[in-house]
């Protein structure tokens, strides 16, 4: 009689590599496992592109590996596609990644008596840390994160009061999903004009070049120039807008203590993506003193970056996001208010990535926040500079 557990482990496994055996060998470590994947439309709404290898290529791959008991393909969608598969139905133990840990999945796994465990991503021996994100050629071009000010780089709130938006570029370390808030329809838009990485020259010219390109004639919704310029722009940048679709200055910042200290205080919890019906502009309610408190949060925020005052650092954070949410409430839904309940306790501030309705919980904390992704700040201007 086999009294091992059972172990179900999720995920797309695309490109498969040592660092997905590694993976399945720890979670083989907890008993039998049993492999569900991302069917490959699953993947393509996720992540915005369609796995390399489709799933029956996947699905073959995964079962020859002499750790993996059964490996079926998941038939729902999101980042919860396998709560109708029987092997995790029947499962003793879900077995994440970080970067796959969400609030979502600990509640599966409490609603259904399933024991949680997060791997930490150990290379096996000495071999090198790898991830299907690092592997793919466009993996260079950066992610974009507004810390504060977000929606001032569009004139129809920037008019009623000038403000700034602060943004930091990031390095793809993970595979960042599609529709998070984090400029990701921008970025492909600089994958199609770049290919790999940003290319060598002026930077403010090449997010103009970006923007315009992301925003040709005839688009209806222009999206900010911030998505722009936080792709392009390395290190941390404010960007000061007055009623105009381009910020009339922009301050860079360069020093690695300030770098340092955003890395070291900033943690993403993963939620599902935005839903495609999702619309954040139904129900605003945008007005002068509603932008006032946008630029004054941001004000403050800048201030607080600069003097790496964490506890007014997350004090405007949230104020920011408060002031956003104010204006733009479709933002907010009450699952998203009862997961920011879950870390009030352990976090200095809180808000959500890009225009919200999904994505990420960006989270302020003077420690590490367990089941969190941590972000790396792109600091060279490119892959020749």
């Amino acid at each position: 009689m086999n009294n091992r557990k059972k172990v179900f482990v999720t995920g797309c496994f695309d490109m498969l590599h040592s660092g997905h055996v590694a993976f399945l060998m720890e979670a083989a470590s907890h008993g039998d496992v049993y492999v569900g994947i991302g069917s490959d439309e699953t993947v393509h709404k996720l992540k915005g592109r369609f796995p390399v290898n489709n799933q029956t290529e996947r699905r073959f791959m995964l079962e020859a590996l002499r750790c993996i008991t059964r490996c079926t393909v998941n038939a729902g969608s999101g980042i919860l596609d396998f709560v109708d598969n029987p092997d995790a139905l029947d499962a003793d133990i879900l077995f994440v990644n970080e970067d796959g840990s969400s609030p979502e999945k600990e509640d599966y796994c409490r609603k259904h008596g399933l024991e949680y465990v997060v791997s930490k991503r150990v290379p096996h021996g000495n071999l090198p840390v790898r991830t299907t994100t690092a592997l793919r050629t466009e993996c260079n071009i950066p992610f974009r994160i507004d810390l504060a000010g977000g929606w001032l780089d569009q004139p129809f709130v920037s008019r009623y009061c000038a403000g700034s938006v602060l943004t930091i570029s990031i390095e793809p370390t993970i595979d960042f999903n599609d529709r998070s808030g984090m400029a990701s329809s921008t970025r492909r838009k600089a994958i199609e004009l770049w290919h790999s990485d940003i290319p060598s020259g002026d930077k403010e010219r090449l997010a103009k070049t970006l923007f315009s390109y992301d925003n040709p004639p005839g688009t209806e919704v222009i999206s900010g120039s911030q998505d722009a310029l936080g792709i392009v722009l390395p290190g941390l940048n404010r960007l000061d807008y007055r009623g105009e679709y381009w910020p009339r200055t922009i301050d860079s910042v360069f020093e690695e203590s300030i770098l340092r200290f955003l890395e070291d205080h900033l943690f993403l919890v993963t939620l599902g993506p935005r839903t495609s019906a999702f619309s954040v502009l139904e129900g605003t309610r945008i007005d002068t003193s509603g932008a006032e408190r946008l630029a004054e949060a941001a004000d403050e925020c800048w201030k607080a970056i600069i003097s790496k005052n964490l506890a007014a650092f997350g004090a405007a954070f949230t104020e920011s996001f408060d002031a956003q949410a104010a204006m733009f409430p479709n933002m907010v839904d009450e699952g998203i208010r009862n997961i920011i309940e879950r870390y009030r306790t352990r976090a200095q501030g809180w808000k959500l990535s890009g225009a919200g309705g999904g994505g990420y919980l960006i989270l302020v904390s003077d420690k590490e926040i367990a089941n969190t992704i941590r972000i790396k700040i792109r600091r060279s201007v490119s892959i020749d500079g």
